[in-house]
């Protein structure tokens, strides 16, 4: 059974005042014995997550992915002055010149603004060199193991299409919500109705607004990769002639082990425009699935970065002071 919850509660955690008598029906087993389960993979730290993931540039932050070149002693300090960011959700040490990469985000209210913000971190950080990569055409991000091993090789990547709403403050109200970690109780949402004055259901109707909407990507758990048995993943990189970039980002993104797949800048220090994170249980598998993918888009030059330690990996938080806070800090 568990396998089979931890799929399912990546795909899709059930938006109900129940979510795991629910999930206990769809595996012929009991609440109790599902909620069991779950705190204990919980404690365990398979499970770091259950709560709603958010599409970072519908909500109006400006992100991108970003590479530092930082000397072997300054590691350590550089990693922290990065993390300290509250902008900074994702950062790995890869085994590259490149060596420490992350995702920023900075708010839509920013006075600094994205390069400025990395400029500020390169100097503090002492990084000899910096590349700003933020997404200029995006072909898949669907973070979800496979710990049933029954997925097929490939699958459909849908694009779906988002009606527009604007935000009103109950919108806002109810993302600061849902983007919090639910707790493993019968009722997991009875905390965020109290606190919000709402019943589960407007709870829920919001949330499929803002689905529709395409500012809620789902509402999902997201696993440790590693302690749920995925130990290898590679930031696969690609040169694309540029009038092949579209046709071969989706192909590579049909793979069931790309998470995330991304068409991005390339620079005279940098050849690499397309992107694809690729995640297996070892390094040997990752290399295979790799030099498939290769095999099959018919391309030469690329490259494969593995992730060596995990600085920091959490969910950002949306609507949050410390965004203005850190860019005081900065000008002073």
């Amino acid at each position: 059974m568990q396998d089979e919850l931890l799929y399912q509660m990546q795909h899709a955690f059930p938006l109900s005042q129940h979510p795991f008598r629910e999930l206990a029906r769809t595996l012929g087993s009991s609440e109790s014995e599902v909620i069991e389960t779950v705190r204990r993979l919980k404690a365990e730290g398979i499970i770091r997550q259950t709560s709603a993931i958010f599409d970072t540039k519908r909500l109006g932050y400006t992100s991108s992915l970003v590479a530092f070149k930082v000397p072997e002693e300054k590691i350590e300090d550089a990693a922290d002055i990065i993390n300290a960011h509250p902008g900074v959700s994702h950062n790995y040490l890869r085994n590259h010149d490149y060596n420490i990469w992350f995702t920023m985000a900075v708010a839509p209210d920013s006075k600094l603004g994205l390069e400025k913000t990395i400029d500020i971190l390169k100097e503090a950080s002492g990084a000899e060199d910096a590349i700003i990569l933020p997404t200029l055409k995006m072909f898949k991000i669907k973070v979800q193991m496979d710990t049933t091993g029954k997925r097929a090789k490939k699958e459909k990547v849908h694009k779906a299409a988002h009606k527009e709403i604007d935000l009103t403050p109950e919108h806002i109200e109810v993302i600061k919500a849902l983007q919090k970690d639910i707790d493993i109780v019968e009722e997991p949402f009875a905390g965020m109705t109290d606190a919000l004055g709402m019943s589960h259901e407007r709870l829920f109707e919001i949330a499929d607004e803002l689905k529709e909407a395409g500012i809620m990507r789902r509402f999902a758990t997201i696993l440790n990769h590693r302690k749920a048995g995925f130990g290898a993943n590679a930031m696969s990189v690609w040169s694309v002639p540029e009038e092949k970039g579209e046709e071969i980002g989706r192909q590579l993104a049909e793979f069931s082990a790309v998470s995330h797949c991304y068409l991005r800048p390339r620079y005279p220090n940098w050849p690499y425009n397309l992107f694809a994170m690729v995640h297996a249980k070892t390094q040997e598998e990752c290399d295979t699935l790799i030099e498939e993918m290769a095999q099959e888009a018919g391309l030469r030059e690329y490259g494969k970065l593995y992730s060596t330690r995990e600085f920091k990996k959490q969910r950002l938080v949306y609507f949050d002071e410390a965004f203005g806070e850190w860019e005081e800090s900065a000008k002073g």
